[in-house]
């Protein structure tokens, strides 16, 4: 069983000044949204290809997630930074966004009547003081029996092509979807129990 907190840095600052979500994720800043959070965006701009594939994917999500967030850290003084990632993993196979419309039928083929999971990472970053939590959340999506047809007329919507695993289950995608077991949001891209938890640690809360 993976180990569902790491805690990095005890150290904490307690005046922080500003919240900012590491995403350009308009799904993600939705969400933060909808919590009644008081926040910013800024794109981390990293290589997500400098994590190697050879991780499980909860490192995986967990070593990116804080990769973003400890980049946005480098343009403030003082702040709380937000970092996630999100990937699709199906039979030990991770699904990214896919490059094209026909990548994104392949990979709605690929998961077609089965079973997946969608992990997320989450890492909050405080500075000053270098304060770092990160963690994960796995859920799991079932995909019920879709007609070739189905996967075409979905893909041509336009909707997979920015997101992991090729579907949004938050618009279009919903009709792809036979059940889940977990948190809805983690497969929007945020975790939202999850992230209640951290935020409390850091005492970043709204009350």
């Amino acid at each position: 069983m993976w180990n569902q907190t790491r805690e990095i840095d005890r150290s904490r600052d307690e005046d922080m000044r500003q919240l900012i979500l590491a995403s350009a994720s308009p799904r993600r800043a939705d969400i933060l949204k909808q919590l009644g959070l008081d926040f910013i965006t800024q794109a981390s701009q990293i290589d997500e290809q400098q994590v190697g594939l050879s991780l499980a994917p909860p490192a995986m999500v967990m070593e990116l997630a804080l990769n973003k967030a400890r980049r946005v850290a480098e343009s403030f003084d003082q702040a709380l930074i937000i970092g996630a990632d999100t990937i699709v993993v199906i039979e030990e196979e991770i699904l990214g966004k896919p490059t094209s419309p026909e990548a994104a039928i392949a990979m709605l083929s690929r998961l077609n009547g089965k079973e997946h999971s969608v992990f997320t990472g989450l890492a909050l970053v405080e500075i000053p003081g270098g304060r770092q939590t990160v963690s994960f959340a796995e859920t799991k999506v079932q995909f019920r029996s879709l007609e070739p047809a189905e996967i075409a007329n979905y893909v041509a919507t336009g909707e997979p092509m920015d997101k992991a695993g090729a579907y949004g289950i938050q618009g279009k995608g919903a009709i792809l979807v036979e059940k889940i077991n977990g948190c809805y949001f983690n497969v929007v891209g945020l975790p939202v129990a999850k992230l209640i938890t951290m935020l409390k640690e850091f005492g970043a809360l709204i009350e």
